[in-house]
């Protein structure tokens, strides 16, 4: 079963893309829950839940009412009616974790139709779930931002990184590169090396980091230490504009 969470058009607001007018589906289920991040929120029975800036798109226990099962790829493509979109306009799956369905038919059908139609699309990935190339050919189609975790978020190395499908996605994807959240009291804790290493994996994407934050003043209060970080370390800085314009609103 595939679950979505919700569907908005708005601007790409993070990496490399950032400010391309998107139409975003974002997808239920997750394989971490990247505590470390300490981003709080409030569910629906009043229990407070701490992980990534996306818990309602991570935990189906607590946010069971806004997953939405889909049954077929028409009932995906049929948003793309319920908007007044440019030609051809990006398409951005994100999740929680997008590639949970990636071996599902259904998700299949819905990645070639796309394709077919002439849009560009683009996963936010963690980058520690394979994609089968050779099985599912449209998936060297699609770009990957990969979203890699590091030890600020306190998932275990070994299931945050993941070397073979780092390579493998580097490999075969139409395009790829790497985006790293950070905030600023991790900066000093030696995510240089953790990049680095990561980075190895795949020697020819670019770096960005983005500034760690649920919230417009806590992205604006790690943006100025990140952006000094990257200077010195040679990565690109990503802005969080989303969250710097529309605050915590959803749906932007």
């Amino acid at each position: 079963m595939i679950y979505l969470v919700e569907h908005f058009y708005s601007i790409q607001g993070e990496g490399r893309y950032v400010g391309s007018p998107s139409l975003f589906f974002r997808f239920g289920g997750c394989n971490m829950k990247c505590e470390g991040f300490g981003c709080e929120e409030m569910t629906p029975n009043g229990v407070k839940v701490l992980g990534c800036d996306t818990l309602y798109a991570v935990n189906r226990e607590y946010f069971l009412q806004n997953w939405i099962p889909i049954n077929s790829s028409s009932e995906l493509l049929n948003i793309l009616n319920l908007y007044e979109l440019p030609n051809k306009v990006d398409i951005v799956l994100t999740g929680g974790e997008p590639l949970i369905y990636a071996n599902e038919l259904l998700f299949i059908e819905f990645l070639e139709a796309l394709h077919a139609r002439g849009h560009m699309i683009t996963f936010e990935t963690n980058g520690s779930i394979g994609v089968d190339f050779a099985k599912y050919p449209i998936y060297k189609e699609c770009i990957f931002a990969l979203s890699v975790k590091l030890s600020n978020s306190n998932e275990p190395f070994n299931k945050r990184v993941k070397e073979s499908v780092i390579s493998s996605i580097a490999s075969n994807a139409k395009g790829a590169f790497f985006k790293f959240t950070i905030d600023a009291f991790s900066i000093d804790l030696g995510l240089e090396d953790e990049i680095n290493e990561i980075a190895a994996y795949a020697p020819k994407l670019q770096v960005y980091c983005m500034p760690m934050g649920a919230s417009k003043k806590e992205v604006e209060a790690n943006t100025l230490p990140l952006i000094e970080f990257c200077k010195s370390k040679g990565y690109y800085f990503s802005d969080r504009l989303h969250i710097r314009v529309w605050d915590q609103n959803r749906g932007v």
